[in-house]
């Protein structure tokens, strides 16, 4: 039985039987005040979102589609019987699903209140535990872990190469970690470019709005902007077109539920950074990681590396 760790508090709770404790959610939520390397009203946007798209309506064939595309580079054949590793940032839990058959432990971490629906995404999955913890005070022994990986998640904090330093500070020597970083466009042509820039304005405003207005507009985002210009995007590559460079392509073969989460994703979050591959590149080396590779693939930029 997966057991929930609630470092704030000090106590257990099996995972089925979870409701998180407000003193718990409370103590880490005045933390966050303190701590230079964490925003409130992002992580509780981010537990808005996920409470309202918990992965319920997603099929295990696009997450195992979607997983592929994160995880196609990541050396599975290096880590060692039973691993034991985390997942930073595990929101609903759906890459944790896809992971935690092929361990021997995983570790979810989320400061927001979607770690209750991790917990209750993975149920079954007798080999994970949930933590109530931000990237500042992750709740694992430094030189620990036989790997990691943080999706999606390093680039909505104030200092994200502090973040990965953090996260990498949890490995043991040759353990690899996976992370996603929103990319700065540097693979991309001026025009689209431009096209992001105008779009991030949209985001700037709605992003600040309350939550209801925030869903509202991006479900209208999702559903004149996303689901067309993917659904245009695959018709052009059926009639032979190259499509890298099309907004929103990577969506041509993904659930409208994917796309409404995402728009949410996108446009309802306040802080978001944004990094060229170089920019990467130097932040895992400074942070003690070799042997960095990145996928060529969408999503831009997925890297892994080895602790050195």
């Amino acid at each position: 039985m997966a057991i929930l760790a609630l470092p704030a508090s000090g106590l257990t709770a099996h995972n089925e039987a979870y409701v998180a404790p407000r003193a718990a959610v409370g103590k880490l939520l005045l933390k966050m005040k303190q701590e230079a390397n964490i925003r409130k009203e992002v992580v509780d946007g981010f537990g808005e979102e996920w409470k309202k798209f918990d992965q319920s309506e997603l099929s295990n064939e696009e997450l195992e589609f979607i997983g592929k595309e994160y995880f196609d580079i990541f050396p599975w054949k290096i880590l060692p019987e039973y691993a034991v590793g985390f997942d930073l940032g595990c929101g609903s839990g759906r890459w944790a699903k896809l992971v935690a058959p092929r361990v021997g432990h995983l570790h979810c971490i989320d400061p927001s209140v979607a770690i209750e629906v991790a917990s209750k995404n993975l149920s079954s999955n007798s080999n994970c535990s949930f933590h109530l913890n931000g990237v500042d005070d992750i709740p694992l022994e430094d030189n620990s872990m036989d790997f990691g990986y943080s999706l999606g998640v390093l680039h909505h904090i104030p200092d994200t190469a502090a973040g990965l330093k953090a996260c990498v500070n949890k490995l043991k020597p040759g353990a690899p970690f996976l992370v996603y970083l929103y990319y700065a466009f540097d693979n991309q042509p001026f025009w689209f470019r431009a096209i992001w820039k105008a779009s991030d304005m949209f985001r700037r405003i709605i992003s600040i709005m309350p939550f209801p207005l925030r869903f509202i507009f991006s479900q209208l985002i999702a559903a004149m902007i996303y689901f067309p210009l993917a659904k245009f995007s695959r018709l052009f590559e059926i009639l032979g077109r190259e499509v890298h460079s099309f907004p929103l392509s990577a969506y041509r073969f993904k659930s409208f539920y994917t796309m409404r989460t995402d728009a949410l994703d996108r446009f309802g979050t306040r802080l978001e950074h944004r990094y060229t591959r170089a920019q990467i590149q130097k932040m895992m080396e400074d942070s003690g990681l070799k042997n960095i590779v990145f996928s060529d693939s969408i999503p831009f930029w997925v890297a892994v590396g080895i602790k050195k």
